[in-house]
């Protein structure tokens, strides 16, 4: 059966149902009343009544006392850690990212790519969160207007980008951003050229990013690294001219140990010829 067979016949809808349940609690939010629980995953008060219930018995959620509100407990981070700490790799990129932050740099991060989304697997930073970029471990981003993402998409072959972009929920951030497909397949197509994907205000305001792919030895990309750091300590070709190298280095030397390793992140299909 794939992955994502979309007969009905052959899917758990109850399951479906109790893990949108559980995706409607958020950072902004993590307190909700069962009724904002129904409205926000689609379901009626009975069914979230009965879905909550369940997940508080096996303890993913919990009921706040003396309250009419319901909160994730950490048990849902087990799922998630787990499958990363599996993989081994955050202790490979941690020291190699740890490398990448100092007077430069303020951020530095290894992500990948699950389906039309960029997911954070390990990070290091300064303190971006003056600069409202509040990402974690674990945090996803759509892949279409990501660093990150457009380093590892210059390295998959063109149908699947363009299966990326065209399935994603393309969301203007700012009035002048583009998001046709086109005009990000272009994007896409300059940093396959380049060698590397720069974000420079796309997605905060006052903060550049610089990712580059990771690939393994047959030039399958495995992932990205990348830095960031405020647009207003340089231009941005000075950031580019000091920051590149190192970040490339790194790149070059979590390929190598995760080669001796034996660890990967899950390869994707290899990017066409030319």
């Amino acid at each position: 059966m794939a992955a994502n067979d979309p007969n009905p016949k052959n899917l758990v809808q109850s399951l479906a149902k109790g893990l949108r349940i559980l995706s409607v609690f958020t950072a902004e939010e993590p307190e909700l009343l069962l009724s904002e629980v129904a409205r926000r995953a689609g379901v009626d008060n009975a069914t979230a009544f009965r879905f909550l219930n369940t997940l508080v018995m096996l303890g993913y959620v919990t009921k706040i006392a003396n309250t009419k509100r319901f909160r994730l407990t950490l048990k849902p981070l087990e799922l998630g850690f787990n499958a990363i700490a599996r993989m081994d790799l955050r202790d490979i990129a941690r020291p190699l990212l740890r490398s990448l932050v100092g007077t430069l740099n303020e951020a530095a991060s290894l992500g990948i790519l699950d389906n039309t989304e960029v997911v954070y697997v390990e990070r290091v930073q300064a303190g971006l969160i003056r600069l409202g970029a509040n990402v974690r471990v674990g945090t996803r981003i759509p892949a279409y207007y990501s660093a990150i993402g457009h380093a590892i998409m210059a390295h998959l072959p063109h149908d699947h980008v363009r299966h990326i972009l065209t399935v994603s929920d393309r969301i203007k951030l700012t009035p002048a951003m583009q998001v046709s497909v086109s005009h990000l397949e272009r994007q896409i197509d300059l940093v396959r050229k380049r060698g590397y994907a720069l974000s420079d205000g796309d997605i905060v305001s006052g903060l550049r990013i610089l990712a580059v792919p990771a690939l393994d030895d047959g030039g399958t990309v495995l992932g990205s690294l990348s830095v960031a750091a405020p647009s207003m300590r340089m231009t941005k070709d000075q950031f580019v001219a000091l920051a590149l190298e190192p970040l490339l280095q790194a790149a070059h030397d979590f390929s190598r140990a995760c080669s001796a390793a034996g660890q990967t992140l899950q390869p994707l299909p290899k990017a066409n010829a030319g």
